[in-house]
C-alpha cells in the first residue's frame, strides 16, 4: 500500500480534503496504482515547532505581517 506522507503548518478541513482527493489522484495518474489503496497521512505542526534558518516560521510570519 502506497503511503504519501504530508507535514505543514494547521489546516482547514476543506484544504485537508483538497490534498487527500488530489494528492491521491495525482499518485495514481502517475504510477498507474489504484486510486483504492493509496493511504494518505497529514501532519500538521505548530508553527513555532518549525525553524528555518535558526528562526521559527512562527517569528518569520509575524515579520512579514508586520510589512
Amino acid at each position: 500500500m502506497p503511503l504519501i506522507t504530508f507535514e505543514g503548518g494547521k489546516l482547514t478541513d476543506e484544504m485537508k480534503k483538497a490534498l487527500i482527493t488530489k494528492l491521491t489522484d495525482v499518485a495514481s495518474e502517475i504510477t498507474g496504482v489504484s486510486k483504492n489503496i493509496f493511504y494518505i497521512s497529514i501532519r500538521e505542526q505548530p508553527f513555532e515547532n518549525v525553524a528555518i534558518g535558526g528562526r521559527s516560521v512562527k517569528e518569520m510570519k509575524k515579520e512579514i505581517l508586520k510589512k
